[in-house]
């Protein structure tokens, strides 16, 4: 089975589902809040988009590259339905400039049509903080990889992409954190990126960059956890994929795949000496 078909099946089986949530026995947790496609049937009907417009300000192929962490929560529902890494109040695109210039819905939304999507977010956030509690109460501190990506050319397939200078391959977000409680931490998983064996040549790896890290997944974390809970916002400029096509490049995806999972024992470690 390729890669595609793996996404595709794993789109399928979620279709009818909020999100998928793994539990295994470590103090890294990554997530992939913006995987998601499926859209349910009353608000799909209501949007304006087609499906490639949609997919490219969605973030596919995340629920793979987090894979191999054993701590994984996946939603499956798209951002444009609701999206969950922003504040209650802003979490649905009511106008353009909420959703990179384009009309999301055809028409006024009914309030039933809101307030199903509003509660799907109340219902993440109450289940990320029993999660997190879980994981705090087994490692004591804990460290959440928030992993996304974003479009490089936005001007067009056949156009010049964004410059390097502003479009680093991964961008670190450390904005809503203590960065100086947390610098031991975030600079060894930023060194651990960076020194990765990456096909083609080691990636540029910068922070703060294109993205600050100023989610409101990572604040959440922040503000609950403030003494035990690392949030680390990982944004992957998509170069693992043909993003006006969706097409995936399948030996980047897998490289960036095993690069995530090389850090897990580098951040458990970090973790355990800051204790």
């Amino acid at each position: 089975m390729n890669i595609a078909q793996e996404v595709t099946e794993l789109t399928l089986a979620g279709a009818g589902e909020w999100w998928t949530q793994l539990r295994g026995q470590s103090p890294v947790v990554a997530t992939a809040i913006h995987n998601g496609h499926a859209m349910r049937d009353a608000a799909k009907r209501l949007c304006g988009l087609t499906e490639e417009e949609r997919l490219r300000e969605e973030d596919p192929f995340t629920e793979f590259i987090v894979r191999d962490v054993p701590n994984r929560i996946v939603v499956h529902r798209s951002r444009f339905e609701v999206d969950l890494n922003r504040p209650r109040d802003g979490a649905i695109y009511m106008r353009p400039e909420q959703a990179w210039g384009l009309n999301v819905w055809t028409g006024e939304l009914p309030s039933e049509i809101t307030e199903t999507s509003l509660a799907m977010h109340d219902e993440y956030y109450a289940m990320l903080k029993s999660y997190l509690s879980g994981i705090e109460r087994c490692h004591g501190r804990f460290v959440v990889l928030d992993v996304h990506s974003y479009n490089h050319r936005r001007a067009g397939r056949q156009a010049k992409p964004t410059l390097a200078a502003e479009a680093p391959d991964v961008n670190i977000g450390t904005f809503s954190m203590d960065r100086k409680k947390w610098a031991p931490v975030v600079d060894r998983f930023v060194e651990a990126v960076r020194s990765f064996d990456f096909p083609g040549g080691r990636l540029d790896v910068r922070e703060n960059i294109a993205f600050q890290g100023r989610g409101y997944q990572a604040r959440f974390i922040h503000e609950q956890f403030p003494q035990t809970g690392c949030a680390i916002a990982v944004e992957f400029k998509k170069i693992f994929m043909e993003e006006w096509t969706g097409e995936p490049f399948a030996e980047t995806l897998g490289a960036l795949r095993q690069l995530l999972a090389s850090t897990l024992p580098v951040l458990a470690e970090a973790l355990e000496a800051e204790r």
